[in-house]
């Protein structure tokens, strides 16, 4: 199959970096991930991975840890299930 056809996108630039060290774990290039991911889309049909829409509070939530807002931070494991109970 020739590998003739272009792709091209933009992204930030920490997750390029935090996604490439991955892929090198991996052993594998960007280039190598793109062509996986759009060859699961064309084998399948269908997009490869289960995405879902966070319900208001599961977004809410994640809108204000992206903001560092009421962040809770423990010491311990122990700490933590320690604030379940209050």
């Amino acid at each position: 199959m020739s590998q003739s056809a272009v792709v091209h996108a933009r992204i930030d630039q920490a997750t390029k970096t935090a996604t490439e060290k991955v892929l090198h774990t991996l052993g594998m290039t960007p280039t190598e991930a793109i062509r996986l991911f759009y060859r699961q889309i064309a084998i399948r049909k269908t997009f490869p991975l289960e995405l879902h829409i966070p319900n208001t509070l599961t977004a809410s939530v994640l809108e204000k840890s992206d903001m560092n807002q009421n962040i809770e931070t423990f010491d311990t494991p122990a700490d933590l299930y320690a604030s379940w109970d209050k």
